[in-house]
């Protein structure tokens, strides 16, 4: 079963609410109580995963070898690129010159190269998502240890990923002491060097 944006959002709503002991949202006939607001409390934190792994030192460090590592093959994939660019030219100014022959075993070459640099840039695109996944997963076991300890120091119940432009965003308002982004950053920098 999958949660549409808004159903995702819904259920975060409700179990707020639920949380803080609120009345749910009627459709008609009144208000609902959900529990008794004299013995169910509920403090609801938010945090930036993306945040903490860019502003930690062990999370900035991984970012950067990540970088580099696309970086490096992006170099690779680009040169070979411009060689395949130079044959094409080459292929193309000497047509004329060249026996039908020799022209269709020039051609068949530079076709099984640029075949073979599209498979690598396939292959590429592929290793870099798969270690993307990876340094997410990693990294958010670690992000949710750090926000543990912060948030049963500070009486959290629920901690929630605030969510960004780019993702769905979870958090559409919250006040500013609920943000433990910060807290979570420093705990992670304490526990993971």
């Amino acid at each position: 079963m999958s949660l549409s944006h808004g159903g995702c959002i819904g259920l975060i709503a409700l179990v707020v609410l639920v949380m803080s002991g609120q009345s749910s949202p009627s459709y008609g006939g009144g208000p609902t109580r959900v529990g008794d607001p004299t013995t169910v409390k509920g403090l609801v934190g938010v945090i930036d995963p993306k945040a903490v792994v860019a502003k930690s030192k062990a999370g900035s460090r991984a970012l950067a070898g990540f970088k580099e590592h696309a970086q490096a093959q992006e170099a690779v994939m680009k040169k070979e690129q411009k060689e395949l660019e130079k044959l094409q030219e080459e292929l193309a100014a000497s047509k004329d010159k060249l026996s039908a022959e020799e022209q269709k075993r020039k051609q068949e070459r530079f076709s099984q190269r640029f075949q073979e640099w599209q498979k690598r840039g396939q292959e590429f695109q592929a290793e870099l998502g798969q270690n993307h996944r990876e340094l997410v997963q990693e990294y958010m076991k670690k992000i949710q240890q750090a926000t543990n300890i912060v948030a049963k120091r500070h009486g959290f119940d629920i901690v929630i990923d605030k969510g960004s432009e780019n993702t769905l965003r979870i958090a559409l308002y919250h006040r500013d002491g609920l943000d433990l982004t910060n807290e979570v950053v420093k705990e992670f920098n304490k526990r993971f060097k």
